[in-house]
Formats: C-alpha cells, sequence, structure tokens
C-alpha cells in the first residue's frame, strides 16, 4: 500500500521571509511531502490558487489545501508547520 503524498504549497513573492518559509519548509518536510512553490509575481496560475485559498500576505503555506495557522499571523515557524503535519509522513 502506498502512502498518500501531502500537498505543501509555499506562496512567495521574492521576499527575504519568503525566502526563509521555503527553505524552513524544505528543511522539515518529510519524503512523503510534495513541496511546491508559487511564485506570485509570475501572476496567473499561482495568484489564482493563492485567491483560492484566501492567501492575502506572503509567504503563506497550504498544507493540503489549508492554510498552515502561522501564516494568519503573518509568520511561519516550525512548530506551527509541523502541528500542520509538515514533515509527517
Amino acid at each position: 500500500m502506498t502512502a498518500a503524498k501531502r500537498k505543501v504549497e509555499v506562496f512567495t513573492a521574492g521576499c527575504p521571509l519568503c525566502d526563509e518559509a521555503v527553505a524552513l519548509v524544505k528543511q522539515i518536510a518529510c519524503p512523503s511531502c510534495e513541496v511546491v512553490v508559487h511564485d506570485l509575481r509570475a501572476g496567473g496560475e499561482a495568484e489564482g490558487r493563492a485567491r483560492s485559498y484566501g492567501v492575502n500576505a506572503v509567504p503563506a503555506v497550504v498544507v493540503d489545501g489549508r492554510v498552515a495557522d502561522c501564516c494568519s499571523r503573518g509568520a511561519v515557524d516550525e512548530q506551527t508547520l509541523r502541528a500542520a503535519g509538515v514533515g509527517v509522513a
């Protein structure tokens, strides 16, 4: 039986905090985490996905379709990401 991948989407705009968030997510992601980085500067599909999740500030992390709690406060932290399932098989 194959375990389902956990989809982790990181929405960025090229800012230093965004770069730190991407690095943190990639650092703690497990083999069953599929990490996708969306650069909102490109517009198009990335912008549409962000809008569909209600993302209105970056960096933002979405785990399996749910915006991580840390992102509503404007800071991405390891403890909250782990609580959302990042790094957990």
